[in-house]
C-alpha cells in the first residue's frame, strides 16, 4: 500500500469527542478518513453512497442502532467494532488503546508504513551530496579505534518519511565519532535487504543488518531486524530473539527503547524522525527515568511529524531540529563529553 493508496476508514461513533479521537488516530497513522458521522445524523442513502475500505463504529451512548444493524446486513467493507472510549492522548493508556486498534486494522485493510520501501528507490537514485560537519578538534584528539564497542548507543527510529530524513542525518554526520547508532525503521521485510545501502551510501558511517553475538561499534549503524526483537546480552553483545516484536509495528520503537534503555540506561539516547502514529511514547517516561536523551526531528522538516510531534507533546523531547540540525547538536554534544 502507497502513500498515495492509504486505506479509506468510514467513522460512525455518537459522542463529538470519540469522533475526533479517531479522526486524529487515524490520519496520524495514514488512513485516510472518508466518512465521520454520528450514525443518529446519517440516513441510508448517505451509508450506501459512501465509499470505504473499512467501517469503524463505535458507540458509547447507545446499544442499539437502526443504522448499524442495517449496515452490518449491507456492508461489502469489514466492519470494525472499537475498542471503546479512547483515553486522554496523553494518558499512560493511550498507547496501549492505540495500539490494539491499528493492531486489527492493519490486519483488515494493510498497514500504511508498508509505503515506506518504495521511497527507497529515489534514495538509491540520488547522485547529491550534502556538505559534511566538520569534527570538532576536541574529537579528533581523543584516541578512538576504528570499529571498537560503542559505549554510548542513540537510537535513530523513524517511520513514513524516515529513510529520507535519516540519510540526511547521516550524511551530515562526520566519521569519528564516539558512538554506535540502531537504526529502526517502519517499513515493510521485503525492503529490509535494501535500507542499509539506501541511507547509507554518501554516508562515512557502516551501515550494516543487526548480527547476532556482536557488539555496536562507533562508527556504525546497525538496522533493528524487521521480523524478530533485537536485545543485548550482559556483554553488550546484539541478541536477535527467536520472536517477533510486540504488535502492532514491526521493528516496535516502544520495545526497542526499552531494550536500549535498560541495557545502556545514561549511555543511550533516541532521535525520533519522521514518522505516522506514536510507536515510542510508551516507552519514553522509561528512557528519560534511565537518564537518556530524546531528541526530535522538526515537524515542519517531516514527511510525517505524527510521531516525533507525540514525544513533544507529552513533554519528553529535549530538543528538536532539521535531520542536519540534530547531527550538529550530536556532534556539539559528544564534544562536549570530552572537553
Amino acid at each position: 500500500m502507497t502513500e498515495q493508496a492509504a486505506a479509506r476508514i468510514a467513522v460512525l461513533a455518537d459522542t463529538s469527542l470519540q469522533r475526533h479521537v479517531l479522526q486524529q488516530a487515524l490520519v496520524a497513522n495514514g488512513y485516510t478518513v472518508v466518512l465521520n458521522s454520528d450514525p443518529a445524523r446519517l440516513d441510508e442513502d448517505a451509508l450506501a453512497a459512501c465509499e470505504t475500505d473499512l467501517w469503524l463504529v463505535d458507540l458509547a451512548q447507545s446499544e442499539d442502532s437502526p443504522l448499524v444493524d442495517n449496515l452490518l446486513e449491507r456492508a461489502t467493507a469489514p466492519v470494525l467494532f472499537g475498542e471503546g472510549h479512547a483515553p486522554e492522548r496523553h494518558s499512560e493508556n493511550y498507547p496501549r488503546w492505540e495500539r490494539r486498534l491499528f493492531g486489527k486494522l492493519k490486519k483488515l485493510v494493510g498497514d500504511p508504513a508498508q509505503g515506506v520501501g518504495r521511497s527507497l528507490e529515489a534514495l538509491l537514485a540520488d547522485s547529491s551530496r550534502p556538505a559534511r560537519l566538520e569534527l570538532p578538534q576536541s574529537l579528533a584528539d581523543m584516541p578512538l579505534a576504528a570499529g571498537e564497542p560503542a559505549r554510548q548507543v542513540w537510537l535513530l527510529a523513524a517511520s513514513m518519511g524516515g529513510p529520507a530524513a535519516v540519510k540526511e542525518f547521516l550524511d551530515a554526520l562526520p566519521g569519528g565519532l564516539p558512538v554506535g547508532f540502531v537504526y529502526a525503521q517502519h517499513i515493510d521485510a521485503s525492503f529490509e535487504a535494501s535500507l542499509p545501502q539506501a541511507v547509507g551510501r554518501h554516508s562515512q558511517w557502516k551501515v550494516n543488518q543487526a548480527r547476532h553475538g556482536d557488539a555496536i561499534r562507533c562508527g556504525e549503524v546497525v538496522v533493528a531486524p524487521i521480523s524478530f526483537e533485537l536485545g543485548f546480552a550482559d556483554d553488550s553483545a546484539m541478541s536477535i530473539a527467536d520472536r517477533g516484536w510486540p504488535e502492532p509495528y514491526s521493528p516496535s520503537i516502544d520495545q526497542m527503547m526499552l531494550n536500549l534503555a535498560q541495557h545502556f540506561g545514561a549511555q543511550c539516547g533516541v532521535m525520533a524522525f519522521s514518522g505516522m502514529g506514536s510507536d515510542g511514547s510508551a516507552a519514553a517516561a522509561y528512557v528519560r527515568r534511565q537518564g537518556g536523551e530524546i531528541w526530535t526531528q522538526r515537524a515542519d522538516s517531516c514527511a510525517c511529524a505524527s510521531m516525533p510531534d507525540s514525544l513533544r507533546e507529552g513533554g519528553y523531547s529535549q530538543f528538536s531540529g532539521s535531520p542536519r540540525e540534530l547531527a550538529e547538536a550530536l556532534v556539539n554534544h559528544l564534544a562536549g563529553q570530552c572537553s
